[in-house]
C-alpha cells in the first residue's frame, strides 16, 4: 500500500484524509501466472496497481499470431485506461506473467474518487502522461534498431523482467523468433 501512495505522491499533493478515502476504494486482487487482468472483447473491470508480479499487454494479429507488446511490474499502473474512461470493449489482453498482487479500483469507485479530490484529475492525467512517454521510450527503439542492440535495449529497460518473463514473450515483444533470440544470447554470452 506504501508504494501505491508513494507513486501517486510523486504526482501531486495530497492529505491524509485524501489517501485514506482513495486506499478505502483500493482493493486488493490475486492472478495467477496466466490469467487475464482484461480480456480483448470484454469492457475492462479495473485500473491495477501492480504490487507483486509482471504482465504484459498482448494481442492476437490477423495471422492469429500473440503478439506481447509490453510488460509492467511492481509499482505501476496497469489498464486499458482509454476503453476503461469509456466502458467499451477492450482490443487487448491484461495478462499475469507471474503470480500477481494488485491494487484495483473499479470504475465506479475510481469515478467516486475524481469526484470527490479537488485535483485528482490533474494527477491522474501526470500519471498517464508518465505511462504514455515510457512506453513510447521504450518502444520507438525497436523500429530501428538491429535484432542483437533490441535485445540489449530490453535487458537495459527491464532488468527486472527479464528473468521472469518467458522467452517466446521477449521475442514477441522484440519482433523476431525465439530462435533469433536464443542465437543472441548465445553470441552475447
Amino acid at each position: 500500500m506504501k508504494a501505491f501512495l508513494d507513486y501517486i505522491l510523486q504526482f501531486g499533493n495530497l492529505n491524509k484524509h485524501q489517501t485514506d478515502f482513495i486506499m478505502s476504494k483500493a482493493k486488493e486482487l490475486e492472478l495467477r501466472k496466466e490469467e487475464y487482468f482484461s480480456e480483448a472483447g470484454k469492457i475492462p473491470r479495473y485500473v491495477g496497481f501492480v504490487l507483486e508480479g509482471v504482465v504484459r499487454f498482448c494481442y492476437y494479429n490477423n495471422k492469429g499470431e500473440e503478439i506481447t507488446n509490453y510488460f509492467v511490474d511492481e509499482n505501476n499502473f496497469i489498464s486499458d485506461q482509454q476503453k476503461f474512461e469509456t466502458q467499451v470493449a477492450a482490443s487487448d489482453y491484461i495478462q499475469a506473467v507471474t503470480d500477481c498482487k494488485l491494487l484495483v479500483f473499479s470504475k465506479k469507485d475510481w469515478d467516486e474518487i475524481g469526484n470527490t479530490i479537488v485535483g485528482w484529475d490533474n494527477i491522474t492525467g501526470l500519471i498517464l502522461k508518465n505511462c504514455l512517454l515510457k512506453t513510447i521510450e521504450r518502444r520507438s527503439p525497436l523500429v530501428s534498431e538491429d535484432a542483437t542492440t533490441r535485445y540489449l535495449s530490453f535487458i537495459e529497460q527491464f532488468p527486472t523482467i527479464i528473468n521472469r518473463v518467458p522467452l517466446s514473450y521477449v521475442a514477441s515483444y522484440l519482433g523476431i523468433t525465439q530462435q533469433s533470440l536464443s542465437r543472441i544470447r548465445k553470441n552475447i554470452r
